[in-house]
């Protein structure tokens, strides 16, 4: 009886120890930096799990903090800009709220103090989203990574979307999980963009297709949201990358 007591006490620490880890951070240290990861992409979008996994106002080191991720129930967007947390939700086709807050949850994040950077003018040659991901990754080939990167200047055009999925919407699929998607125009806009780059977390922090996920907000902090395209101004944006 003792024995069958002490084997049922051990399988419950242990059920309780995986639990825990499990709502832990994967926390990656590269570049003198520590880039954490909450949730994942995949679980979202495939498996329904729509609640917040992170509180960001748990997130206790705000010193040149840069995170994103969508809304828990992926009801609006998140962008942590320097150590400012803003949250995007629609209100209309056109017209969207953008709020600072670190009051909000998200069912997946990724997230990374980073306060030194290498800093050079992006070339008239980038224009487009891939361009710039193929010339990051040639950049970075000594980096380990993941990392966090940024951008700052006009854009000519850019699309972006805020998640706005209508309440009590079942998700197995990205198709459902997209239900509500908002998409939004910019033009001739002076923007800040913040990106994660690696080549390891496809379905984590990143589509399957790509090597990056990116925020964009503009500098009036009236427009924010999930970069989907952009067509960068020649010679007007400066790309920032983590000092080595």
């Amino acid at each position: 009886m003792i024995k069958r007591t002490l084997v049922i006490g051990v399988t419950v620490i242990i059920l309780i120890s995986c639990n825990s880890i499990g709502k832990k951070p994967e926390t990656i240290i590269e570049n003198q930096s520590i880039v954490q990861v909450v949730g994942a992409m995949k679980n979202v979008m495939w498996k329904g799990e729509l609640a917040g996994t992170i509180n960001l106002d748990t997130i206790n080191d705000k010193n040149g903090l840069y995170g994103l991720g969508p809304v828990e129930y992926l009801t609006g967007e998140l962008l942590i800009i320097d150590g400012k947390s803003y949250v995007s939700a629609v209100i209309t086709d056109s017209t969207m709220a953008v709020k600072e807050t670190y009051q909000v949850k998200a069912p997946f994040f990724v997230f990374a103090n980073q306060t030194e950077w290498d800093v050079e003018n992006l070339s008239s040659d980038i224009k487009t989203i891939k361009e710039l991901e193929e010339f990051i990754d040639k950049k970075t080939l000594d980096f380990k990574r993941p990392f966090v990167f940024k951008l700052k200047g006009q854009v000519n055009n850019a699309e972006i979307h805020i998640q706005n999925l209508p309440k009590g919407t079942k998700v197995s699929s990205p198709e459902e999980a997209h239900q509500g998607q908002t998409n939004y125009s910019l033009e001739n806009s002076d923007v800040e963009i913040v990106g994660f780059f690696s080549t390891e977390h496809k379905g984590v922090f990143t589509h399957h297709d790509s090597n990056v996920h990116m925020h964009l907000i503009t500098t009036d902090r009236k427009k924010m949201g999930h970069l989907d395209k952009v067509l960068f101004g020649s010679g007007t944006v400066r790309l920032y990358l983590p000092k080595k």
